[in-house]
């Protein structure tokens, strides 16, 4: 799948069913730390997460994520728009996702807000590299 430059943001999120019509919620964070403001009309891509898609080997497993807990909110290979809030005991920038999620910037600094992409998951962090800077 090709991905727009022109995203500003990507998350998952569940539709709800309100009355008459249905309802997909914008993660606070995301109008908080993007460019995305209150307001204002965006496009909306949907894509479908179906039990009948094919796995994909570089996407973690319910295997290594067993029911119940919860799954890492970042894929490998996705790209994300992060600020940067701490720096890692080894030097390495540290940014912070949906509930508390951690991923590990090589190379930013406090304040940087920056394109990444997630080139490792684990279950309680991620490694992300820098795609552009001062966004």
């Amino acid at each position: 799948m090709e991905i727009s430059d022109q995203l500003l943001c990507l998350f998952s999120a569940e539709i709800r069913d309100e009355d008459d019509r249905y309802v997909l919620e914008v993660p606070k964070r995301e109008i908080d730390t993007g460019t995305v403001e209150p307001a204002e009309t965006y496009k909306v891509a949907l894509i479908s997460r179906s039990a009948s898609e094919p796995t994909n080997p570089d996407e973690p497993s319910t295997a290594t994520h067993p029911a119940g807990e919860p799954q890492p909110p970042v894929e490998a290979g996705e790209l994300r728009y992060v600020e940067i809030e701490d720096i890692g005991k080894q030097g390495d920038g540290i940014a912070r996702v949906e509930r508390g999620y951690v991923i590990i910037v090589p190379g930013a600094d406090i304040g940087e807000r920056v394109k990444i992409e997630v080139s490792e998951v684990k279950s309680n962090f991620a490694v992300g590299e820098i795609i552009e800077e001062d966004l």
